[in-house]
């Protein structure tokens, strides 16, 4: 019985593929399972309710010329919908949903098949070249995604995702995190991963904002059905930005149904956005739900390690070696992302460059000056400390030095606790700018000066002033 419905099915993809281009039938038809024959009545198994309501718009002319062939006349189709895919201890929830009614009406009949192919939307390259262009970065690797605890998470369910692309847990996979944190060449590395890997996988990467564009464009252009029909065929869709989805109802919807049709179909599907899927306001529920099916991974600022790594790493593929004390200055001034770490560092290979000079300490500190915006210099790290050097009269050397006399221990700890307070550096980071002092010295400063603040007038006078300076209250 099994082998007589296949055999009928066999019968009518030989008709239908007379009538489609092979793309059409690549993804449309050739997913589709044939169940049994029974009653004049021939039961196939398509993936999802919208593989079927596209199939009912789009082809049913098709398939009736195939069922007249093949089954007579009073032929029927039935479709089994699969609604839940199941695991190894439930099987599929499906719905079945009879359709094609006996084709007496000469309407029906004499309906003319004509199925456009799916032209690529991006305009660059034509669908039927056997070189489909990812735009992907060849550069945004793994090998170049320095590690650290600040993106563990992200890498290893990268790496995971790009060994077994669509058969992990990990689809959607989702990245997130602030500006310049790594989350584009993350994804970008899965996907150049992935097409080392398996060539004969359709890789492609697209800003959400090309995806608006093209989307806009096919309704401009009456072309929706070559659009859907372009996606449909991606085995990895790697979609960068999807917060910029928000109030776009009509594109949401279309992304809400290519998300759906891929995800059953077994294809991986990478997102990212600069904030947690919870966060992502003007978003339908709906889809907001399909985000957080599988993985969420966020992106952190990098910490002090990292941050030497990812020095180390550019210099040294640009065939550049300096002191570590030049790392260490470089690591503990830019504390916010990586692409801007990754400037500084540019700018001084730049300057180095024209002026002919080698990069070293004093070279790193004029260049990080000329490129930090005015709040950042105001509260940069020197001009705090020479802003408590002058007020309490000693030099930088004995604020900095190991002195444990009172008259230098007193504004040491000052210096500590604005650094605390004015500036996102870390304990570890505050503790290199006074001789290389642990973090527990630092802790201990910080308690100090609060406690004072709280209990001396005459110190919390002192530490106002100083706040004073940069136009900021103490609280």
């Amino acid at each position: 019985m099994q082998s007589e419905v296949k055999d009928l099915w066999l019968k009518c993809l030989e008709i239908i593929r007379e009538d489609v281009s092979s793309q059409s039938f690549s993804t449309w038809f050739a997913p589709i399972v044939p169940l049994k024959f029974q009653n004049n009545t021939l039961t196939i198994q398509v993936p999802s309710q919208f593989f079927y309501e596209w199939l009912e718009e789009n082809y049913v002319a098709v398939l009736r010329k195939a069922i007249d062939h093949t089954i007579g006349k009073r032929g029927m189709l039935e479709y089994s919908i699969v609604v839940d895919k199941g695991d190894r201890k439930n099987p599929p929830i499906t719905f079945n949903l009879p359709t094609l009614p006996s084709s007496n009406s000469n309407h029906m009949q004499q309906q003319t098949v004509q199925q456009a192919p799916a032209r690529n939307p991006f305009q660059f390259k034509d669908l039927d070249s056997l070189e489909l262009d990812s735009y992907l970065i060849p550069k945004y690797t793994f090998d170049k995604f320095i590690e650290g605890d600040c993106n563990r998470l992200g890498r290893a369910a990268g790496m995971a995702v790009a060994n077994k692309p669509g058969l992990t847990s990990f689809n959607p996979l989702m990245i997130y995190g602030g500006v310049g944190l790594g989350k584009t060449h993350l994804i970008q590395a899965i996907g150049n991963q992935i097409k080392e890997e398996f060539p004969e996988k359709f890789v492609l990467y697209v800003s959400t904002e090309k995806f608006t564009n093209q989307f806009v464009n096919a309704i401009r252009n009456n072309s929706i059905e070559t659009f859907t029909n372009f996606y449909l065929q991606v085995d990895v869709l790697i979609i960068d930005d999807v917060q910029f989805l928000s109030g776009k109802e009509k594109t949401q919807e279309t992304f809400f149904n290519i998300f759906n049709h891929l995800h059953q179909s077994g294809k991986q599907i990478i997102l990212s956005s600069d904030r947690a899927p919870r966060d992502l306001a003007g978003m339908e529920d709906r889809l907001l739900s399909r985000f957080k099916w599988g993985l969420t991974a966020d992106l952190q600022q990098p910490d002090f390690e990292t941050r030497i790594a990812i020095i180390q790493k550019k210099l040294q593929d640009d065939g550049i070696q300096i002191n570590f004390d030049v790392l260490e200055y470089l690591a503990h001034s830019i504390q916010t992302n990586v692409r801007e770490l990754e400037g500084v560092i540019i700018s001084l290979m730049a300057q180095a460059s024209l002026t002919r000079k080698e990069i070293d300490l004093e070279l790193a500190k004029s260049t990080l000056k000329s490129i930090v915006n005015d709040q950042e210099k105001e509260l940069s790290v020197d001009n705090i400390l020479e802003a408590v050097t002058t007020h309490f009269d000693v030099d930088m050397l004995t604020l900095k030095g190991k002195c444990r006399k009172k008259e230098n221990v007193f504004p040491r700890q000052v210096a500590m606790y604005m650094l605390k307070e004015l500036t996102n550096l870390p304990l570890k980071s505050i503790g290199y700018h006074f001789g290389g002092r642990d973090h527990s010295t630092v802790i201990h400063a910080v308690q100090s000066i609060s406690e004072a603040i709280e209990s001396d007038k005459s110190v919390e006078k002192t530490v106002k002033k100083l706040f004073n300076r940069f136009n900021l209250a103490l609280n």
